[in-house]
């Protein structure tokens, strides 16, 4: 049986299809003035780069992206299981390729029943192709783990989260964990920056509970707030102790409508 490769869904729309293009899209976005440190995970952006590239290109500037990336997104798409893990295989992208890693991936299936393997739901889905270009940019020989959530709850969460610090312990090397989110959508400028403020602050106190909360008592449109709660706990089971928001902007800075605007937010958790 031949090595499974996801072929890119989105090259072409959220970013630049061709390799060199894509490069220099790339570079627009990253500051090299930025003192790289190493983190236990963050929140990255997924819209397409024009709207979200320097958000993420801020973020990821300021990450030291080591051998083993597990990306966590929301399943936008409807595809697939719960919660869906892609075990092997490969991600192709205009300028190279990633691949996944097995011996972490089999790992986090030993310590949690609750992740199915399912390739379905990474057919089409954009929240952690949109990551790959930063990362492999960063450290093109990094691994990585591509799981997806539809819909879980906080228990769900909780012993996710739980699985993937026990398997971040057992691992070899360095591992970050990278939840893939836009926050509010589609409310003025004015709104989404009083409502996302809510959240982001959940996410630098290292409160995935208090994140969930927030979330759902106030309503935000945070369409990757299960796999932040995820990474938050893992992160503070892994010893995690601050976040620092690295930057925010929304859709309005570039479209000039501030009536129906979607928020970005990077930020790193150490």
């Amino acid at each position: 049986m031949g090595q499974t490769i996801r072929i890119p869904a989105v090259a072409g729309q959220f970013y630049n299809a061709d390799s060199q293009d894509l490069k220099n899209q790339i570079e627009e976005f990253i500051d090299n003035t930025a003192e790289k440190k190493d983190c236990i995970g963050a929140v990255s952006p997924h819209a397409g780069y024009m709207y979200s590239g320097s958000v993420a290109g801020s973020l990821y500037s300021n990450i030291k992206i080591p051998g083993t990336v597990v990306l966590l997104g929301p399943n936008h798409t409807g595809f697939g299981e719960r919660i869906s893990l892609m075990q092997t295989g490969e991600w192709s992208m205009p300028f190279g390729s990633m691949s996944v890693s097995e011996d972490f991936s089999s790992m986090l299936l030993r310590k949690t029943g609750i992740v199915s393997v399912d390739n379905r739901a990474h057919l089409f889905e954009h929240s952690l192709e949109v990551q790959l270009p930063f990362i492999h940019y960063f450290n093109k020989d990094a691994h990585i783990v591509p799981v997806l959530l539809m819909s879980v709850g906080i228990d769900d969460c909780r012993e996710l989260g739980h699985a993937l610090a026990e398997a971040i312990k057992d691992h070899a090397g360095k591992t970050l964990i990278i939840a893939s989110s836009d926050m509010s959508h589609y409310v003025s400028d004015e709104l989404a920056r009083k409502k996302d403020k809510l959240a982001i602050d959940r996410v630098i106190d290292i409160d995935p509970d208090g994140l969930y909360d927030v979330i759902k008592k106030q309503n935000i449109s945070m369409c990757g707030f299960l796999p932040a709660t995820v990474m938050l706990f893992a992160a503070r089971e892994l010893g995690a102790n601050e976040g620092e928001l690295i930057k925010y902007s929304t859709s309005g800075e570039m479209s000039g409508d501030y009536e129906h605007v979607v928020g970005y937010a990077g930020i790193t958790v150490k």
